[in-house]
């Protein structure tokens, strides 16, 4: 095989215009967000739709009461921002509690929630770089939910799943098993209470219109976090020993931030901060910069061995370093330095995998055995390029199987306390108002000619795809649509971000695209290699979208892998 020049058959076009772009987690999402670009919005208000719209139309892996981080370029003054759409432990969280009465375990349900930040995130975006209302952006959301959408395969398959999970609580089993089992393929998927929530809170907004349109942004945003939604959540939370207050819900408000970045070829590649897992992304670019690893081919038994090497390395120093910086002093600089990044490289053996990796401390989070085989939890992502050149990136999550949907909201409040620690130890242990560690991380290219927006749902595979997507089109130049299904690897050699981390030494998958005689080699090099069927959704579900200034051009691609869909014009 000629591993130089890989030439992959591919299920779909990239799709190119001459305005603008959007590629979303489900066609739904990607329309909806469309729809506000053809109305003039610019891309942080297509954006903020389609994030919504994701909200109702992947419920079960994002919530409008989740997290939501998010990227923005700023055409005009060629600034990066980001968004730290993260909620906080409430003030009432005590580590001790889960280590005397849980094992050191944060079990399911309501005590792993952490305030709601999408909500603020949304409304932050819109208020401080967007055009449009609340109520205009939100209101295919409203629709979506109201009268329904069609239950496609992937949706039933996780409901499916984890059908006993919803039985846990009669509010979820209300709305996921509506007939006491899930809906089946084909069947029309209505969620009532969550419609009405949203137009609440666009109710509120336009009860304060005539006062402008920021204070009418700040009557919908005080409509979750100090009105009729902040109440529900807190006397739920009250009546089922939860920790939640309205102190909480009230004081909470998300950081608007510079981005960290590296170079990578002829450009810059931006991640939020470590309060979630984007410089990973960064540190893999940073320990590959000096690699020749066109010449070793795609995908290649070199290739995925030095690519997954690094990977470890970066994943090692996330568990030792990573943490939410309001807390913890993180030495961001230090870790994306050239001097550091080829020290950490000389650990990379050429013909030996390292499994047992020094960068970081495997047992400093004292990681526990897999409990069960099921997939750890998920998200969605959406990205966007209008006329003018901005661009968002975004990647809303939190699911619906894990904790209790409080009653007449149709909302799950944030349980991403399950990627915090109940280890005192561990740089990301449970606390008051701390930020548990995020995966969902979006990501930002800005070059001299070329801007793109990416990312990909997929727990820690996120920065594991984002990276072979870059590879993929700015070293081996292929197009966005082939370099997204490209076949793809990960590991899984490091602390996994999702109770109860486990650490799967020397784990690597790869997708059976790849050759066999590959991952035969992989193995005789000490990889403990497992096969992922052709294409699948374990592998993330990258979306991406670009614009080249010189020749007024946007294009977009979406992964098959999932409902993925890229529109543009």
């Amino acid at each position: 095989m000629d591993y130089k020049k890989p030439t992959y058959s591919i299920g779909r076009p990239t799709i190119q215009g001459i305005r603008h772009v959007i590629s979303a987690g489900h066609y739904l999402a990607a329309t909806a967000g469309f729809q506000i670009l053809e109305c003039g919005g610019n891309a942080i208000d297509a954006g903020v739709a389609a994030g919504l719209a994701l909200g109702v139309v992947q419920s079960e892996y994002v919530n409008i009461a989740g997290v939501a981080p998010i990227m923005i370029y700023r055409a005009r003054t060629k600034e990066v921002f980001a968004i730290s759409g993260l909620g906080t432990w409430p003030k009432a969280a005590n580590i001790e509690h889960f280590i005397r009465d849980y094992g050191g375990i944060i079990p399911p349900g309501i005590l792993r929630t952490v305030v709601p930040a999408a909500p603020y995130a949304w409304i932050t975006a819109l208020e401080k770089f967007g055009t449009m209302s609340f109520g205009e952006v939100a209101e295919s959301a409203i629709r979506l939910a109201k009268e329904g959408f069609i239950m496609y395969p992937l949706m039933n398959e996780i409901i499916t799943n984890y059908e006993n999970e919803y039985r846990r609580w009669p509010t979820n089993a209300e709305i996921y098993l509506p007939t006491g089992e899930p809906p089946k393929v084909g069947d029309r998927f209505v969620q009532t209470d969550l419609a009405a929530t949203l137009q609440y809170m666009v109710d509120e907004e336009r009860s304060r219109c005539k006062s402008g349109r920021k204070p009418a942004l700040q009557a919908a945003l005080d409509a979750f976090y100090k009105g009729d939604i902040a109440h529900a959540i807190v006397a739920y939370h009250k009546k089922n020993d939860g920790l939640m207050t309205m102190d909480d819900m009230a004081t909470f408000s998300v950081d608007v931030e510079s981005s960290y970045s590296v170079a990578f070829e002829n450009a810059r590649v931006h991640s939020c901060g470590p309060w979630c897992q984007g410089p990973v992304l960064l540190q893999m670019l940073a320990l590959l910069k000096d690699v020749e690893v066109r010449s070793m081919g795609h995908n290649s038994t070199e290739y995925i061995h030095w690519v997954v090497e690094a990977m470890k390395l970066a994943f090692a120093d996330r568990e030792q370093h990573y943490a939410d910086p309001k807390f913890t002093a993180v030495p961001l600089d230090q870790l994306l330095s050239d001097e550091y990044s080829a020290k950490q490289r000389e650990k990379i053996r050429v013909n030996r995998a390292t499994n047992d990796v020094q960068a970081g401390d495997p047992n400093l989070c004292s990681s526990r055995p897999r409990t069960d085989s099921k997939p750890p939890m998920d998200t969605s992502y959406v990205c966007v390029i209008d006329g003018e050149g901005n661009a968002f990136s975004a990647t809303p999550s939190d699911v619906s199987y894990d904790t209790p949907i409080i009653p007449g909201t149709g909302l799950c409040p944030s349980s991403r306390g399950f990627q915090s620690w109940a280890d005192p130890k561990h740089p990301c242990a449970i606390g008051p108002g701390r930020r548990p560690r995020l995966t969902p991380n979006p990501a930002l290219l800005i070059g001299q000619d070329k801007v793109m927006a990416f990312g990909t749902p997929g727990g820690d595979v996120q920065c594991q795809a984002m990276l072979q997507l870059l590879l993929n089109t700015e070293v081996f130049g292929m197009s966005l649509q082939e370099a997204i299904e490209a076949p793809r690897f990960a590991t899984w050699s490091f602390p996994n971000s999702f109770e109860p981390h486990e650490y799967l030494l020397g784990r690597l998958n790869l997708e059976r695209r790849i050759d066999s005689l590959v991952g035969e080699e992989l193995k005789q090099m000490g990889h403990d290699v497992q096969w992922w069927p052709e294409q699948t959704y374990k592998a993330g579900g990258l979306c991406a979208v670009t614009r080249t200034p010189s020749q007024s051009t946007v294009t977009a691609g979406a992964d098959p892998r999932r409902p993925c869909y890229a529109i543009g014009w």
